[in-house]
């Protein structure tokens, strides 16, 4: 097992602070060539106009602090500074400033993660593969993966939960049309589909993380005492008419409750949205 350490305090955990000077020293001009990206980067969406700006920078200043890379079978791989990297790359440098050190693979994935949470780069979906990542191939728990990030239990798992949600809520939540809180009462939700309805609907009406939770708990006590009754009802009806529900649910594409007493009673079809409504009418219709 490896031994843990105070990833929480920052990157001097891993990588120890030295004077700017030392630092200078230290580093060694590297073909940009030879020099590949960390395979653990979590951030996966670079923005092209600020890296443009370093570039800009880099172009006029030169590159003031040198990134930190990690020996391989076939050059090196890129523990801090991808940004710098890309940028240079941008300006056509031929070479770039580098201090080499000898790093872990899991050395290597939690400073990649720690860099960019310290530097607020990470989206929270972007924040949770890495969890994941870092707990799957380490074997690590939420409990362990807290103490070497230095965030609390809580925190971990209410991030890792958000997987759990379908990949279009999750692409919504990354492009910030939905809130990680949003996301969070979604989750209160079992139904896949009506969270995705219930998504385009926060969107669509600009909804609150609180208005979202009132429709959510709504929503789940209406489908409470809905279940109760229909149990109720399932005792009492006949083959028949479970059989007409089955049939026109299959029809209709939504949950449908024939009612009958006395040769009487109604038929309750549910929607989600307009747009549930409409397609519903346009079938009957049709």
């Amino acid at each position: 097992m490896v031994a843990k350490r105070g990833l929480g305090k920052g990157l001097s955990a891993l990588i120890p602070e030295t004077a700017e000077r030392e630092e200078k020293e230290n580093s060694i001009e590297i073909d940009i060539m030879q020099i590949q990206p960390n395979q653990y980067q979590p951030r996966k969406d670079f923005d092209q106009e600020k890296l443009q700006e370093l570039a800009c920078s880099i172009e006029e200043h030169g590159i003031i602090q040198p990134i930190v890379v990690t020996p391989m079978e076939k050059g090196y791989q890129i523990i801090v500074g991808e940004r710098r990297w890309r940028a240079a790359h941008m300006c056509g440098l031929k070479t770039i400033p580098a201090i080499i050190k000898e790093f872990s693979e899991q050395e290597i994935m939690e400073i990649a993660l720690i860099e960019n949470l310290q530097r607020e780069d990470l989206n929270i979906i972007e924040q949770a593969k890495a969890y994941k990542q870092l707990i799957d191939e380490f074997s690590l728990t939420q409990d362990d993966l807290a103490m070497r990030l230095g965030k609390s239990r809580s925190v971990i798992a209410n991030t890792l939960r958000l997987l759990t949600l379908s990949n279009e809520i999750q692409e919504l939540i990354k492009e910030d049309k939905l809130s990680p809180g949003h996301g969070r009462a979604l989750l209160s939700i079992k139904d896949k589909d009506v969270r995705n309805i219930l998504a385009k609907k926060v969107i669509e009406e600009k909804l609150s993380v609180r208005d979202l939770e009132k429709l959510t708990k709504n929503l789940k006590n209406k489908n409470q005492k809905k279940r109760k009754e229909q149990q109720k009802q399932k005792i009492i009806k006949s083959p028949i008419i479970l059989e007409l529900e089955e049939n026109l649910q299959k029809i209709l594409g939504t949950k449908v409750n024939i009612i009958n007493k006395n040769k009487k009673g109604k038929i309750e079809i549910e929607y989600y949205s307009n747009e549930d409504l409409e397609r519903i009418l346009e079938i009957i219709t049709s």
